[in-house]
Parts: C-alpha cells; structure tokens; sequence
C-alpha cells in the first residue's frame, strides 16, 4: 500500500471528517459519513472491503449524493 496517501500521513479517516477527492476532472469536498470494512451495499453498488482494505463512505457538500472511495482517493482538509 506504498501508494496511499492515507497511511503515508499516518491520518486515520473517521465519520465526520473533511475530505476531498477527485471527480470528473474536477475537486469535490464532502464528509465521511462511515468506514466500511466488509462487503456490504453502499452508494448504490456492492463494495468489496475489508479490515485490511478499508473504504469510505462519504457525503458531497455540493449534491448530497454518497459516494464510496479508497482512502488512497480521499485527502483530509
């Protein structure tokens, strides 16, 4: 996991964090709304996660839609 960003800065992501990431081209801000770590639904799909493998659940300030994403995707503000 050499290339995520998260475990580079030692930040641990938690519900009601700031975050952006990259959508369409552009940056997108929103909140983390839970940590997923086991197959379950989610933002409308089926997301593969895992203890080891975590993924977030977040929350676009802009259009309120939910979104699932790596941490590797995601930046703390």
């Amino acid at each position: 996991m050499a290339d995520n960003k998260r475990k580079k800065s030692g930040e641990k992501l938690g519900k009601g964090d700031e975050v952006t990431w990259k959508s369409h081209g552009s940056t997108t801000e929103g909140e983390v709304e839970r940590e997923i770590t086991r197959r379950t639904e989610a933002a409308g799909r089926t997301v593969d996660a895992s203890p080891e493998e975590p993924q977030y659940e977040v929350r676009s300030a802009k259009s309120g839609r939910t979104a699932v994403h790596k941490p590797s995707a995601l930046r703390k503000k």
